[in-house]
């Protein structure tokens, strides 16, 4: 039962709202402009936001829901490893040949149904970076830098507590070329049209074509 609870948690995980939302309302695919990333905030950038809050509602809901699957079938230990395989799935999706978004929207959905008060810290904690920086990845990874910290004070199982630091170890690595562009200056604020985060695109294609060569 718990394999099978996995292995469905993960494929809810690979359902790629973002792509779903944009084809649905007749916007472009959000893995052809602005970063790239299937995601809430690329969305925003080329679709709008309502679609924008759509896809939002849609990954962190996903998240939500595999937790609560796993807690009503086997306890706290299997909700939160259902959460982990959700997150893994929209980081690396089936459905999308395994190149998925970076799994903010869905980290945050597991943290709700995890312990409400962690996925609320998280939720400030995302708020607050981003209205002071508007940065959306910066604010990401605040907000899973607390987690940890906020489940720990909330009383959270030690089962729950290295699931979620494993997610937010995943979340800095999805994160990486955020990094580095936060180091750089460069990187794209919140609002930010396709045009102006274009050049993102092309460093990153760049970057790829040497290591290629």
């Amino acid at each position: 039962m718990a394999a099978l609870l996995l292995a469905v948690s993960y494929l809810l995980g690979s359902l790629p709202f973002a792509v779903l939302v944009s084809r649905g309302l007749r916007y472009p695919d959000p893995r052809t402009y602005g970063s790239g990333n299937p995601g809430a905030t690329n969305v925003l950038r080329g679709g709008g936001r309502v679609a924008a809050a759509l896809t939002l509602l849609g990954d962190a809901g996903k998240g939500a829901l595999a937790v609560w699957l796993g807690r009503y079938a086997g306890g706290e230990t299997l909700a939160a490893a259902c959460g982990a395989a959700a997150f893994v799935g929209h980081v690396f999706p089936l459905f999308l040949r395994l190149k998925g978004g970076k799994g903010v929207a869905t980290f945050l959905g597991v943290a709700f149904a995890l312990q409400v008060w962690v996925g609320l810290g998280c939720s400030l904690v995302w708020l607050a970076v981003a209205v002071l920086s508007r940065l959306s990845s910066l604010a990401s990874l605040c907000a899973a830098a607390s987690a940890p910290l906020l489940l720990t004070l909330a009383g959270g199982g030690d089962s729950q507590l290295l699931l979620v630091v494993a997610m937010t170890a995943l979340l800095f690595w999805r994160h990486r070329e955020n990094i580095a562009r936060l180091r750089a200056g460069t990187e794209a604020r919140i609002g930010a049209s396709t045009s102006e985060s274009k050049p993102q695109r092309e460093d990153e294609a760049a970057r790829s074509q040497e290591r290629g060569q």
